[in-house]
């Protein structure tokens, strides 16, 4: 199930599925995370806390209207492959809509790419390296 969460209940999965468990949690906060505007969801599965993902006003380019950034989007990997990621960007996408939000982008590890696309969203850059994390694109999808 989807719902809002703190982004306190992000950093473990974080710091686990996106760092490698490398770093504490509290260094896997972004400085974008309690902006306002900025939310934060997750999927429970028997109380357990599978994907997570954190979303943030912020433009990108030369793109009209108010954008979003999605960031720390994660799933646990035996829960990958359930549609469980889908449902989560889908309920943000639609919750983004009823915001007024003209777009979402985000910066897509590599190995994410096929995921995104198959949700809607298409390549604005460039592969380009993360230092530390692994090559990346710029993605973005129109919500309206």
């Amino acid at each position: 199930m989807v719902q809002f969460i703190t982004v306190d209940e992000t950093l473990q999965l974080r710091n686990m599925l996106l760092r490698e468990g490398k770093l504490t949690n509290e260094q896997c906060r972004f400085p974008t995370d309690s902006l306002p505007g900025a939310f934060h969801l997750g999927y429970f599965t028997n109380n357990e806390l599978v994907c997570i993902a954190s979303f943030h006003p912020q433009a990108y380019g030369g793109f009209a209207g108010p954008g979003y950034q999605l960031r720390g989007m994660a799933t646990i990997e035996e829960f990958r492959g359930r549609g469980i990621g889908n449902q989560v960007l889908n309920f943000g996408i639609v919750y983004l809509r009823g915001q007024k939000v003209n777009y979402l982008w985000c910066n897509a590890r590599k190995k994410a790419l096929p995921f995104y696309i198959n949700m809607g969203f298409e390549a604005i850059s460039d592969e380009f390296e993360v230092p530390g994390i692994g090559p990346h694109y710029a993605l973005y999808v129109k919500i309206r």
